[in-house]
């Protein structure tokens, strides 16, 4: 997101706000990527004589999701769509909340036209119906590895 002001075509903005979002599933990397946003941050604002502030609006510890979860993800989506591509889930879903309780994991619905949390955003019956077969075996995966065998 970026902010200027005055917001108009013919001023010169006397202050802009830029808003970034930095996601890793390795705390540390986060880390590096902070340090070095605000390092380039800082040696452009010196550059062309500016001020650089940070003002961090959210922090969100990076959660795994559970290895045994995601194995059984992982044979469920390949069985049904022949492949099983991942994609590392960023923070505030509820599972990323849920993964610090249960053992947790997700299956994603593919979005058409490949865009998410938008209103163009659509998930086109056909992979609907893939990503509800696949999570279904992989709740049959589960069941059958971790409820007592009668």
């Amino acid at each position: 997101m970026v902010k200027v002001e005055p917001n108009f075509v013919t001023a010169v903005p006397g202050l802009t706000e830029i808003s970034i979002d930095l996601r890793a599933l390795d705390a540390k990397v986060l880390k590096k990527m902070l340090t070095d946003a605000q390092r380039v941050a800082n040696k452009a604002a010196k550059k062309h004589l500016v001020e650089v502030t940070w003002s961090p609006l959210l922090h969100i510890t990076p959660r795994l999701f559970d290895e045994t979860l995601m194995k059984f993800v992982r044979a469920s989506v390949k069985e049904i769509c022949g492949s099983a591509p991942e994609l590392p889930s960023g923070p505030l879903h509820d599972a990323a909340e849920m993964a610090a309780v249960v053992p947790t994991a997700m299956v994603f619905a593919m979005s058409s036209p490949g865009i998410s949390h938008t209103r163009l955003e659509d998930t086109p019956i056909p992979a609907l119906d893939k990503s509800i077969q696949s999570f279904l075996r992989t709740v049959d995966r589960t069941l059958a590895h971790y409820a007592p065998q009668a």
